[in-house]
């Protein structure tokens, strides 16, 4: 590999240090962050497994085939949600009321690397951060017992991969994930003959890091010179997290009533599949496609346990994470049009059906079904450079919380809690595209219409 190649990767994978730092708020079903692709947001996602962009590796990586030389894309993503609880007579604290805003805005970063080592065969690199939460409840509210102070989930994730062109019809892909994840879950402990109002560190906290590793493939298809269909395939990833449960000193919070201290836990996060399409109608009209699922229904119910393996309990009470989420689909349409030689625009509509339904929804993550509006483009500065710029508003469906013990509800601690969110979110993306070496003459060939 030469200087510049060996330059390339060093300033494509310089944003890990930032990603480390970032802590996402989900915005795709469950828990998963979709914000990977500024060029991919413009079009609501429609169509980005089957390519069009370096940063569309992270859903399938064998469309690394299409990006010739040695090139670096670098994504920047402000997401800035909306999350205020209001709470229902019912509940029973509904006297401490609701909140304002409870999700924390954030900024995502995402780079990507490709390197052509011959005319068949590429090499690449993508850092991301596929999952994430951030939220920050008040202590004194009325569903404090499900959602009390800062918590947050952050993942960083390193994926090297391979891509290999079999012919101008079928490209294939592969790569390995590597995975870190910060868990830091806050919730309240019932008012008790010990602390007569919330607000006096009567909370539990559980605060670990972990490693997880896991697989992505993909292939394309070129069936005819204006049709290109792609199909990526992102692994399970269980993540084994090593940590701590904090508990209020004394009382019935210590040994034998409870067991503060080190814990651990497997969480299950899901794999995802992707199917992709973009249909040029003519040389400035493509039409883009998405129909994508995730396998949440994998996460189940977490466990924590104490290192001898025993559960973890509080007040006699086994702590679990009782997620029991179905799996997510996610549908999008879209398209693109060469506005001139250096400006392309695109738009797009997604569908989002949560994995988070009724019957297992808390105010932590009060996921809904989701409508998404996007728009975006792509301006070519120079031969070498190139940079996207997208907006999304994403519409949350209205949503109900009941973690009551008629609702059946598996949180449902003894504290009934019962009430309404209203929710949005807001995201630009901002992405540079960099060319390391120089362009070739131009392919003859049809096949791969950029």
């Amino acid at each position: 590999m030469s200087f510049r190649g060996v330059k390339a990767v060093l300033l494509a994978c310089s944003g890990i240090g930032v990603l480390l730092a970032a802590t996402a708020d989900a915005n795709a079903g469950g828990l998963a962050v979709r914000e990977q692709s500024a060029w991919g947001q413009g079009s609501s996602f429609a169509g980005v497994a089957a390519g069009g962009s370096l940063s569309a590796m992270f859903w399938n990586p064998a469309t690394m085939t299409q990006i010739p030389g040695i090139q670096s894309e670098s994504v920047l993503t402000g997401i800035m949600p909306y999350a205020a609880n209001t709470p229902g007579a019912g509940s029973t604290y509904f006297g401490f009321g609701g909140t304002g805003n409870t999700a924390d805005s954030a900024l995502v970063p995402a780079g990507y690397f490709s390197y052509q080592l011959n005319p068949n065969l590429w090499l690449g690199m993508s850092v991301n951060s596929p999952f994430g939460l951030s939220v920050n409840f008040p202590d004194a509210w009325a569903g404090r017992n499900y959602a009390a102070g800062g918590s947050s989930l952050a993942t960083y994730n390193a994926t090297p991969s391979l891509a290999y062109r079999i012919n101008d019809m079928i490209s294939i892909g592969a790569g390995v994930q590597i995975e870190r994840a910060r868990a830091d879950l806050t919730s309240g402990l019932p008012v008790n003959s010990s602390f007569t109002a919330p607000g006096l560190g009567n909370q539990s906290n559980i605060y670990g890091y972990g490693w997880g590793f896991g697989f992505t493939a993909g292939v394309t298809l070129t069936p005819t010179p204006t049709t290109t269909i792609g199909l990526g395939y992102r692994s399970a990833i269980n993540q084994r997290i090593n940590g701590t449960l904090t508990l209020p000193p004394g009382g019935v919070f210590t040994s034998p009533f409870s067991t503060p201290g080190s814990v651990n836990t497997t969480l299950n996060l899901p794999d995802i599949v992707s199917l992709g399409i973009r249909q040029r109608v003519n040389p400035q009209l493509t039409l883009l496609g998405t129909v994508e699922w995730t396998n949440w229904s994998r996460i189940g119910t977490t466990a924590i346990n104490q290192p001898s393996g025993a559960p973890a309990t509080i007040v006699g009470n086994a702590v679990t994470l009782p997620f029991q989420y179905k799996d997510g689909w996610f549908f999008s349409a879209g398209a693109e049009y060469q506005w001139s030689e250096k400006l392309a625009v695109r738009g797009g509509v997604g569908y989002e059906i949560s994995p988070i339904t009724d019957q297992v929804r808390t105010p932590l993550l009060p996921d809904n079904d989701r409508l998404w509006l996007s728009v975006g483009g792509t301006y070519r500065l120079t031969p070498k450079m190139s940079f996207d710029l997208a907006y999304s508003h994403i519409f949350v469906k209205s949503t109900h919380v009941d973690v009551s013990a008629a609702s059946g509800n598996p949180w449902f601690d003894g504290v009934t809690y019962i009430g309404d969110v209203s929710s949005h979110v807001d995201i630009i993306s901002l992405a540079m595209k960099y060319r390391w070496d120089n362009p070739a003459p131009a392919p003859t060939s049809t096949l791969y219409h950029k």
